[in-house]
């Protein structure tokens, strides 16, 4: 396996980038201890050029690394946020129960997997899709008043749990609130860029992991952020580690706290 090595933050004693073990990054991306409301992260894993994805897919712009970081963002997380878009295309299915994500999410105080949570404004997501019935936990679909009687229907009968937040378009915050008072305050966000953009509009990104991945992917590919959201102004993040691993960088950053 190829190492990870921190490039920043340093100990004043490290002379060369460290490699980290598992229970390193394990230390290093989880979430904020105590919470006492909804915390959002996102992951996503971007070339060096912008790309989202090769191929109409994130798959080509992976390494190790990042796999495992992704992999910990399910493992850390109460439960993982996904568009009814990237679902389909991605092939999603529910977290699997290994017996390693098992002992760590165990010694965390977390369910043995994590529940996936789609977003879809239409309940567009089939009845029959691996999202929905490849899982050991019920999918919870996030959706609107506006949102066909029967498709909802549909997708309660196939053993999912349908939360109805706003009424044209899905209310994130309301959506996010929601998910909160189910106790699910460890918010693992897998994309898309279209639910990834409305969530940073809406001032709800916490953190954000991002992958650089060393490639020139050409145009075409969209960026980690699509939409129409209107936002008021940039947000402020703050670099809180930067690691490296055979020419990917792996970044995180935080919302900058408030002066």
């Amino acid at each position: 396996m190829i190492d990870v090595h921190r490039l920043w933050p340093t100990e004043p004693s490290e002379t060369a980038p460290t490699a980290l073990s598992d229970a390193d990054l394990e230390a290093l991306y989880d979430f904020p201890a105590g919470l006492d409301r909804p915390w959002i992260q996102a992951n996503f894993v971007t070339s060096a050029d912008g790309a989202v994805t090769v191929d109409d897919a994130s798959e080509g712009l992976s390494s190790p690394a990042d796999q495992r970081v992704f992999l910990l963002g399910r493992d850390l997380a109460d439960v993982v946020l996904v568009g009814a878009g990237t679902a389909l295309a991605e092939g999603y299915r529910g977290a699997r129960p290994s017996e390693q994500r098992r002992e760590r999410r165990r010694r965390h105080g977390l369910s043995d997997v994590p529940p996936i949570a789609v977003v879809s404004r239409r309940c567009s997501v089939p009845p029959d899709a691996p999202v929905i019935t490849d899982t050991s936990v019920p999918t919870i679909v996030l959706t609107t008043t506006t949102a066909p009687a029967d498709r909802r229907q549909a997708l309660v009968d196939a053993g999912a749990e349908v939360i109805v937040a706003g009424g044209e378009t899905v209310d994130l915050a309301a959506a996010v609130a929601l998910l909160g008072e189910r106790g699910l305050l460890r918010i693992d966000c897998e994309g898309g860029p279209h639910l990834f953009g409305s969530l940073v509009a809406a001032d709800l990104v916490d953190e954000l992991c991002l992958t650089y991945a060393p490639l020139l992917a050409g145009p075409g590919a969209g960026r980690i952020v699509e939409g129409t959201a209107a936002m008021s102004a940039p947000r402020s993040m703050t670099l809180t580690s930067l690691l490296h691993e055979d020419g990917f960088l792996l970044a995180r950053y935080r919302r900058t706290p408030a002066p």
